[in-house]
């Protein structure tokens, strides 16, 4: 089996000049500095807590620390951008002066905040909202830096009233081709999609996404894909976010398979060996 059946195509990078190959799939690893995050809200709130979970998903193999400091789950609380801030800034100080070679992304939808995280040492933006906030293009373009597209309808708050779609993966590739192209005439020249699961889409739909995920290599750009413990995969397995993480690691696998770049985690290790697994069709002949 030849590498271009499982993993995407080379994709690189540029992260504050430094190349990130991307031919091989990288985990990202959650951290999440909020109260009220679904799975992992109220563990990492301070200093010590956040060193020794970013020094854990660094030695399991994490390639990116994502740092969200707003919660995103369904019906979350809308706070100001200043609690936003004042969270995201004092992580991303704290993690670049403990783990200045790690890569930091920056997950917000404001464009201040991301602003200020990429000055304070973050290297990537992680926008849920696909660019809701106007200027969030224009400082991406700005700052230089890698941008990850997600695609999202409405808001926490109101997204799982928004699952009508006549042709969901058209649509989401049409939101896609517009997006890129204005990302692109700003001057923004590393841009991964997200497809979004569990932002405005049922539980079919996320299915269907999965399944067909390897569709947006059209876009012939990097695929993220944050499949973890997410609702979809705990509500159909009679579980909990708790008891998601063989759902997760089974999505995960589907997912690489189906060509994504980057795997978004709050497990780092069964990440990395899933990755270690899929990569082994690569360099063995399977005989019947």
């Amino acid at each position: 089996m030849t590498q271009s059946k499982v993993f995407s195509s080379n994709k690189t990078l540029n992260v504050k000049g430094r190349l990130f190959d991307l031919t091989l799939p990288k985990v990202m690893g959650i951290l999440n500095v909020t109260p009220d995050s679904f799975f992992d809200g109220g563990r990492f709130t301070n200093e010590g807590s956040i060193i020794t979970q970013v020094e854990k998903m660094v030695n399991e193999g994490a390639d990116i620390i994502d740092i969200g400091a707003y919660s995103s789950r369904p019906g979350a609380i809308d706070i100001p951008a200043e609690e936003e801030m004042k969270r995201m800034i004092m992580a991303v100080s704290v993690v670049h002066k403990k783990f200045p070679e790690i890569i930091l992304s920056a997950d917000t939808f404001r464009a201040e905040v991301a602003k200020a995280a990429i000055n304070e040492g973050a290297a990537m933006i992680n926008d849920i909202s696909g660019g809701k906030d106007e200027n969030m293009f224009e400082t991406a373009a700005l700052l230089k830096v890698p941008y990850v597209l997600m695609h999202m309808r409405g808001t926490p708050q109101t997204m799982t009233q928004l699952t009508q779609y006549e042709n969901l993966l058209k649509e989401i590739v049409d939101y896609f081709h517009i997006k890129i192209a204005k990302l692109q005439r700003l001057g923004v020249k590393d841009i991964i999609i997200d497809p979004g699961f569990g932002f405005a889409k049922t539980t079919k739909q996320n299915f269907e996404l999965l399944a067909q995920l390897s569709y947006f290599k059209i876009l012939e750009k990097p695929i993220l894909a944050g499949l973890s413990r997410k609702s979809f995969l705990w509500k159909t397995l009679g579980t909990n976010p708790e008891g998601a993480l063989n759902g997760t690691i089974s999505a995960n696998t589907i997912a690489v398979l189906q060509g994504a770049s980057i795997l978004r985690v709050h497990d780092v290790k069964e990440a990395v060996d899933c990755i270690r697994l899929v990569g082994q069709l690569n360099t063995s002949e399977i005989k019947n």
